[in-house]
């Protein structure tokens, strides 16, 4: 995966930038944050993710595209919200209009077909640990001492630097600014992914999937949710 880690703890890790791996998954709406009663009476912060129809509406191959995938859409749309391009693309295949695509890598799209919906019980079958993927909230134009955590200057009269970032190089040498230097700048709304959650329950009927812990995003944006890629699965 390409990306940066901003983030480590016991049991999960944070991404930044592109998804760690492509696998099939869900889309769903995170709806918030409660807590639930494990079997030994322990509270467990959980993060309530609706789950809506997501339907197979394309199946790329190696022949065909040069990968094997699977394109899903959710969340039902009108015509009016799509482009040209969406509306013909849906009445091709003689499906609904979907306001959100994305795509899935698989190992064999032969066992897929458009129009076939995506069981969200079969898609999350024993699996112990996920990757929650969605967009960060956004913060605006941040300093130094909100974005990058930085230390106060004197706090005194007679300070001039009280939240400043101070020296930001050399004037001589090298005589410019390092790339990748900590300063001032837009915080939040990028592409942000937890990995290594714990899928606490998976209730198919109401399509709604619990996940340990809190995900990327205010409440009412859409995240991926695929199965993580390690020993626990």
């Amino acid at each position: 995966m390409k990306g940066i880690l901003v983030q480590a703890e016991k049991s999960a890790c944070i991404y930044v930038g592109k998804e760690k791996h492509m696998t099939l998954g869900v889309i769903g709406k995170k709806v918030g944050m409660t807590q639930i009663f494990d079997s030994e009476g322990l509270a467990v912060p959980v993060t309530v993710i609706k789950v809506d129809s997501t339907v197979v509406t394309q199946v790329k191959t190696v022949e065909t595209d040069g990968y094997n995938a699977i394109q899903v859409g959710t969340i039902a749309a009108k015509e009016k919200h799509l482009t040209k391009a969406e509306i013909g693309h849906f009445k091709k295949n003689g499906l609904n209009n979907y306001r959100h695509l994305q795509e899935f890598r698989v190992e064999n799209p032969a066992d897929y077909k458009v129009g076939q919906e995506i069981d969200l019980a079969a898609a999350l079958a024993d699996v112990q640990k996920v990757d929650v993927t969605g967009t960060s909230i956004g913060k605006g134009f941040q300093g130094t001492v909100k974005r990058w955590n930085f230390g106060r200057g004197p706090m005194a009269h007679g300070s001039k630097n009280h939240r400043e970032p101070g020296s930001i190089g050399a004037g001589t040498t090298p005589s410019r600014v390092i790339k990748g230097k900590r300063m001032a700048g837009n915080m939040g709304n990028e592409r942000v992914t937890i990995t290594k959650l714990k899928l606490v329950k998976v209730d198919a009927e109401n399509g709604l999937v619990l996940v340990k812990g809190s995900v990327p995003g205010c409440e009412g944006r859409l995240v991926t949710i695929v199965p993580t890629r390690t020993k626990w699965n």
